[in-house]
């Protein structure tokens, strides 16, 4: 099929929703206390609050972007039509290599829950084959299994939630005295850490070919996930720091297994732990669809190999980049763990973030829904959260968007 066939449109307000919290709850809760935890200690809830301000205003960006510009390719496409080729380059980089992080972090998680320590890589990697062949089959299937997934998992944190305020053991902390023991440095960097779990609404902005009404449908479904969500984190840690403690969630493989389990309620254990491998598939299933439609809409315009803006002519979803997607991952899979998978993500979507909030900046008033100050608190927070993430994080994600550049700077050339 041509590079510039359009993907078909398919999708609802309930689909995008479910897509979003799909790509946010897995990773919010299975993956990224544990790390917050270790920076800030109980601040992480500070951290949180932080992280939930920079993602509102990067989704009132998006959202207002994504009216305008209803195609795939998120910040990638609103990069080179507001502010030029170069910045757009940059995000959907910074997108792609970020959410491969994130396909790896997802399906690591994944394992940890489901397999024994020796089993763990090749779980994981035959999670990662086995969601790429579902997305080959249709973005419609994708939405409906992960209406499902979501169901199950909000119930297995409802049940998580309800043990952990009723258990008869848990750790005296003093939440109020300790929010500030290491830090803001340490708050930021938790902030940083947990901007991970929130970045899925970026799936919605990069679905534009494929929602009916994605002028009105796109920007209601971000709201409404990132507001569930945010309610669902706040709960979740506040029980988990009540329950372990700082130090005890910090350095936990399963704080939510071990949240029950501290509470006196070992039986809950196994429900927790397919909980969070559902949670992780569910992630790990909206992950792939939105890289691989990014890296169509970079191929289309030639930052990436055209061969990658293939659409497989009776599903009608990018086949080539969701292929050479999944086979990349499998070796990000063979080479990190889930901490430095994390940092690394929050580096390169926060960057695409920043692209976004500047061009939506750009806009004019007859475009705007939002109001200014808004993208410029979201391009300063994610600029801050940038500047304090681990030293490695950072390293190796700068090392990575200059890659990039040299990549393009060559095929210009």
């Amino acid at each position: 099929m041509a590079a510039d066939t359009p993907l078909a449109r398919r999708l609802g307000m309930t689909d995008a929703v479910a897509i979003g919290l799909g790509s946010m709850v897995g990773a919010g809760i299975f993956a990224s206390f544990a790390p917050a935890a270790a920076a800030a200690g109980s601040g992480l809830l500070i951290g949180l609050a932080i992280a939930a301000a920079v993602a509102f205003c990067n989704a009132t960006s998006s959202a207002q972007l994504a009216a305008r510009y209803p195609t795939s390719g998120g910040a990638y496409v609103y990069g080179r039509e507001r502010l030029g080729e170069w910045p757009g380059f940059l995000a959907g980089w910074m997108f792609v290599v970020g959410k491969t992080a994130s396909c790896a972090a997802m399906a690591l998680t994944f394992a940890a829950y489901a397999a024994p320590p020796a089993l763990q890589k090749p779980i994981a990697v035959a999670a990662v084959l086995a969601l790429a062949a579902v997305n080959y089959f249709g973005v419609t299937r994708t939405a409906g299994l992960t209406r499902v997934i979501i169901a199950i998992v909000l119930l297995v944190l409802a049940t998580i939630v309800v043990l952990g305020v009723t258990g008869g053991k848990s750790t005296e902390v003093d939440l109020g005295g300790s929010l500030f023991s290491e830090g803001w440095y340490g708050i930021l960097q938790s902030g940083g850490l947990l901007f991970f779990a929130f970045a899925g609404y970026a799936r919605l902005a990069t679905m534009g070919e494929e929602v009916r009404r994605p002028s009105r449908t796109i920007p209601r479904a971000i709201v409404v996930a990132l507001t569930i969500v945010l309610g669902l984190y706040a709960v979740v840690a506040t029980t988990s720091l009540t329950v372990l403690g700082p130090a005890s969630l910090a350095g936990s493989s399963a704080p939510l297994r071990d949240v029950v389990t501290a509470a006196g309620h070992a039986w809950a254990a196994p429900i927790v732990q397919a909980g969070a491998a559902i949670a992780s598939l569910g992630a790990l299933l909206a992950l792939i669809a939105g890289v691989g439609r990014t890296s169509l809409a970079m191929a289309r315009n030639g930052d990436l190999p055209v061969f990658l803006a293939a659409v497989q002519p009776k599903y009608r979803v990018p086949h080539h980049a969701e292929i050479v997607l999944a086979l990349i991952v499998v070796g990000v899979v063979l080479l990190v763990d889930v901490r430095g998978a994390i940092g690394f993500s929050s580096f390169g979507v926060l960057l695409y973030y920043l692209v976004a909030n500047v061009s939506a900046f750009t806009q004019p008033r007859s475009e705007r829904r939002f109001p200014r100050a808004l993208q410029v608190v979201g391009a300063v927070g994610c600029l801050v959260l940038v500047a304090t993430l681990p030293v490695a994080s950072i390293l190796t994600g700068v090392a990575v968007a200059l890659a990039g550049v040299v990549y393009r700077a060559l095929t210009v050339r």
